[in-house]
C-alpha cells in the first residue's frame, strides 16, 4: 500500500475512534471533557514531544507524536460536535496557507522567482502574512497573533523576530552582546542600590528578552537551549550528589570550596564534545 494510503487510512481509523469514545455508549472520561481541560494535556505532550526530539530516541518520538496528533484530534472533534469546525476544515486551512505563502514552489508558472536561500524564503513568508494581516476584516497588529501563553523565551524570541522583519533590529550580533552588557551593569546598579524588587525584576526580564535576541540573530532556540542547559546542569549535579553520598559525605555538611572540587571532577570526567 502506497504510504499516503496508509496514512490515511491510520488517520481515518483515529477519528473512528475518537468518535466512539465520545459517542453515548463511549467513554465516561472522554465524553466529560470540555475544550479547556485539554491544553493541560497538549502541553504535557508538547514537552514529552520535545524531550524525544531532544533525545533523538526514534522509537519514543513516534509513540509522542501520536499522542500529541491525538490532541489535536480531541480537540476538533469537540469543536466539530459544537458546530465550529471538522478537523478536515483544520487539514484544509493548514494545506492553504502552506500553499499561499510558498508562491515560489507552488506558483511558478504564474512568473513567481524562485528563491534560492532559507532566508529569502523566511523574509517573502513574512512578507506574505504581513500583507494578509492588511486584508483582515480586524486588522491585527504585528505583534498582536503571537500567543501570550508561549514560554517567555519563545515569547521573546518570536516577537524579536516579527521585530525583525520590518527592519526594527540589531544589524550585528556584537550589538546584542552589547546591549547585553549594558543590561547587566544595570542589574549591577540596582542591586548595589538596594533597589526595590519590582526593579530588580524589570532589570532581569531586560536581559533576558536581550539574550533571546542574540539567540535568534546567532540561529539558536532559546527555550531547547535553556531546557538543554537544565538538562545538562541536572545530569551533572545528580552525579555530582551520587559521588559524594558514595564517600559517605553529605552535601549539606561540605564547605562550597568542597562542593566545587568535586563539581570539577564530575565535568573533567565527561567526555570531549
Amino acid at each position: 500500500m502506497h504510504s499516503y494510503e496508509h496514512a490515511a487510512q491510520e488517520f481515518v481509523r483515529l477519528l473512528e475512534i475518537m468518535a466512539r469514545l465520545r459517542a453515548p455508549d463511549g467513554c465516561p472520561w472522554d465524553r466529560e471533557q470540555p475544550i479547556d481541560t485539554l491544553k493541560r494535556h497538549m502541553l504535557e505532550e508538547t514537552y514529552e514531544l520535545l524531550d524525544a526530539i531532544d533525545r533523538h530516541d526514534h522509537d519514543d518520538l513516534r509513540e509522542e507524536l501520536g499522542d500529541f496528533l491525538l490532541q489535536a484530534v480531541f480537540i476538533a472533534q469537540l469543536e466539530s460536535e459544537a458546530g465550529h469546525f471538522s478537523i478536515a476544515d483544520a487539514a484544509c486551512a493548514i494545506s492553504d496557507k502552506l500553499v499561499r505563502r510558498h508562491p515560489h514552489v507552488f506558483a511558478r508558472e504564474a512568473g513567481e522567482p524562485a528563491l534560492e536561500t532559507a532566508a529569502q524564503v523566511k523574509t517573502r513568508w513574512e512578507a506574505i502574512k504581513n500583507t494578509e494581516r492588511a486584508g483582515q476584516t480586524t486588522p491585527k497588529t504585528l505583534l498582536s497573533g503571537i500567543p501570550k501563553t508561549l514560554p517567555s523565551l519563545l515569547r521573546a524570541h518570536q516577537i524579536s523576530a516579527r521585530a525583525a522583519s520590518v527592519g526594527f533590529d540589531w544589524e550585528q550580533a556584537a550589538h546584542v552582546v552589547d546591549k547585553m552588557r549594558e543590561e547587566v551593569e544595570e542589574i549591577s546598579e540596582a542591586v548595589a542600590e538596594h533597589a526595590t524588587a519590582e526593579r530588580v525584576e524589570e532589570e532581569i526580564g531586560d536581559l533576558l528578552f536581550a539574550i533571546a535576541n542574540l539567540a535568534r540573530k546567532l540561529h539558536v532556540e532559546p527555550e531547547t537551549a535553556l531546557r538543554k542547559a537544565n538538562e545538562k546542569f541536572t545530569g551533572r549535579f545528580t552525579a555530582m550528589e551520587t559521588s559524594i553520598a558514595r564517600s559517605g559525605r553529605t552535601m549539606s555538611d561540605m564547605t562550597l570550596d568542597a562542593l566545587e572540587t568535586e563539581w570539577a571532577a564530575v565535568k573533567g570526567a565527561e567526555p570531549r564534545s
